[in-house]
């Protein structure tokens, strides 16, 4: 069997450190051949000393050079690429099959549509890259004949629902549900939610992920982000896209179809699962996950996604029906109203504020590059710092 050759983008995240767990399980089906990570010095020097990739990268040029100092000492034959370029040079690299694209926020947008331009198979964990790139995403993935598979639990399970013909999923279709949890704050009065701390917002009920994320799912942004990413990923009007909470975890989305009939993915709330299917289609491999024992299922239980206490996730219809590159606008603002929070500037409830008073008042133009769409995401973290 020849081993996929594989580059994990943002490796010391969550989705990275999973992906690799996957990975240590079928050492004869994959090889690691890129890793890159953001300031992580330690934990990328470890991953590099287990996994001997051909490349690391870091994009800060001094944090690079602290890596290759330490692989030199210990006589690691890695070599150390810095930059953002460098991102986008492993990416779309003729020695790398598949990319995992984990990179958080909008600066994985350059290096996954490398990957789309190369005919790699992308897994994409980085929801930002399709919000922010949107039908440029799109384009580079059909003319560069690459494998787009989502690694997201929820755009996974409507992936696994459908046919592996693509060209049959709209005559099928009549709408999308993705699932929520709902966060820790589900059942909280939305009037307390000025006290919200940090580390409150990021002790997510069922799932284990980054800060920046944990943020969002707390606000539901993610949620909104994924309704973006929905309806590029399978040619939805935003209209078909619907979200209900499902605090069990359990169904991580549904697919409606056009006699009625509901599939759905089921599982245990574990991102392995998605990512051993996104690194093994259309076959399957052992995940790590444990086993989802329905005997011992609490309750399935759904909720409709409040529009009072969960004002983020309606942004996502709102940027999906406005102006190209609108959806740009809401990813830019969120990701540094985000960081305001985290680091004590702003109050957790004024995140939905800063994020849709830049959906008003930056009005997008040209987005047809990513040059063009970089800028506008500048644009709006101007104009967001501006109302911190």
């Amino acid at each position: 069997m020849t081993r996929q050759r594989v580059c994990v983008l943002g490796s010391t995240g969550s989705i990275g450190v999973n992906t690799l767990d996957v990975i240590a399980r079928h050492p004869e089906r994959y090889e690691v051949v890129a890793l890159s990570a953001m300031s992580r010095v330690d934990d990328l020097l470890a991953q590099c000393l287990t996994w001997a990739p051909r490349f690391a990268v870091m994009p800060e040029r001094e944090v690079a050079a602290r890596l290759r100092e330490r692989l030199r000492e210990v006589g690691s034959r890695t070599e150390v690429l810095d930059g953002a370029q460098a991102l986008s040079d492993i990416a779309g690299h003729p020695e790398v099959d598949t990319v995992m694209a984990a990179i958080v926020g909008a600066a994985g947008l350059a290096p996954a549509i490398a990957a789309a331009r190369s005919g790699k198979r992308l897994l994409l964990a980085n929801k930002e890259a399709i919000v922010v790139g949107g039908a440029l995403f799109m384009q580079a993935v059909e003319q560069g004949g690459a494998t787009l598979l989502p690694i997201d639990s929820e755009h996974s399970a409507i992936f696994q629902c459908l046919p592996e013909d693509r060209s049959a999923w709209l005559d099928r279709i009549d709408h999308i549900v993705l699932t929520a949890s709902g966060g820790p704050f589900r059942s909280r009065d939305p009037k307390t939610l000025a006290d919200v701390t940090p580390d409150q917002a990021c002790a997510h009920p069922n799932w284990v992920m980054g800060r920046k994320i944990s943020v969002d799912s707390a606000t539901m942004m993610n949620k909104a982000l994924e309704v973006i990413e929905a309806r590029w990923l399978f040619n939805l009007a935003p209209d078909q896209i619907k979200v209900l909470i499902h605090p069990q975890s359990i169904i991580h989305s549904m697919v409606v179809c056009r006699d009625q009939s509901v599939l759905a993915q089921l599982g245990t709330p574990d991102m392995r699962v998605p990512i051993a299917y996104g690194l093994s289609f259309p076959e399957r491999i052992t995940s790590g996950a444990s086993r989802l024992d329905l005997l011992s299922t609490p309750d399935l239980t759904f909720e409709e996604a409040d529009a009072v206490r969960f004002p983020g996730l309606h942004l996502s219809w709102a940027a999906l029906k406005g102006a190209e590159g609108s959806t740009t606008v809401l990813n830019a603002a969120n990701e540094v109203a985000v960081d305001a929070f985290l680091n004590g500037r702003l109050r957790f409830d004024r995140i939905h504020a800063i994020n849709s008073q830049c959906l008003a008042d930056v009005q997008p133009d040209d987005c047809g590059s990513i040059e063009a769409l970089l800028a506008l995401d500048a644009r709006t973290r101007q104009h967001a710092q501006r109302l911190l």
